[in-house]
């Protein structure tokens, strides 16, 4: 079985990915290797950062003491997820700091004085989301998720780091208010083409087929499958 190491923490992120790829794989997250190090990310799109993410776990990983058992298998591939939320009216943003998007200064820029810099709650972000755009009619709420996915094999051992990346973009438009108990992040707000229910209400089975992590993890089970795995 070959093994996938996603780097997060986010059990949400893993299980999605989880039951979009199947269990002919097996699944490993950053909660098992609490002294991987805190990989910044800072690149200006969401296929840099998922690379950086891969690249530097992958960089560590390779010194890591027992890394033939922590990460068991014949194949092992590292994952990392870059994904976010671009709303036309904001100028792409929140963009790569969606998950912090509570904690910026403005629609977008520079982190706001005082705040942490670890990601903001949730309900912070889609209230921030929902006061920018207060006084805009459904028809200016277009808005897309995008999603790049960075794969690194490591096992069999490969002579250096190059990786493939995924990428895969949803439509859709942000209502206004938050609707459903599904999904996390801005899943209650965003409501995909061809849909009337935001994610949050459409549940598990048809986000996973249709969603930007489901575009670019397709991608990536097409490319596993010409190596074989």
């Amino acid at each position: 079985m070959t093994t996938l190491l996603i780097a997060t923490r986010n059990r949400h992120k893993v299980g999605e990915i989880a039951a979009i790829l199947g269990e002919r794989f097996r699944y490993l997250d950053l909660s098992g290797f609490q002294e991987a190090p805190a990989i910044v990310e800072d690149e200006p799109t969401f296929a840099k950062n998922a690379a950086k993410k891969a690249r530097e776990l992958a960089k560590w990983l390779q010194n890591l003491p027992a890394f033939d058992f922590r990460v068991p298998g014949a194949n092992a591939l590292v994952l990392a997820d870059d994904s976010g939320l671009e709303v036309d009216a904001l100028n792409g943003a929140p963009g790569v700091h969606s998950a912090r998007f509570a904690a910026l200064a403005g629609s977008a820029g520079s982190v706001a004085r005082g705040a942490p810099k670890g990601n903001s709650p949730d309900a912070d972000n889609n209230a921030k989301l929902l006061r920018l755009l207060k006084d805009l009619p459904l028809e200016r709420r277009a808005a897309r998720f995008r999603c790049a996915i960075a794969a690194i094999r490591m096992k069999p051992r490969q002579p250096s780091l190059a990786g493939q990346v995924f990428e895969g973009v949803c439509e859709g438009r942000i209502q206004a208010a938050p609707k459903g108990q599904g999904g996390f992040g801005y899943d209650p707000l965003f409501v995909p083409l061809g849909h009337n229910q935001s994610f949050a209400e459409l549940g598990h089975q048809t986000k996973n087929r249709i969603s930007h992590r489901a575009q670019a993890l397709q991608k990536l089970r097409r490319y596993l499958d010409t190596l074989g795995l």
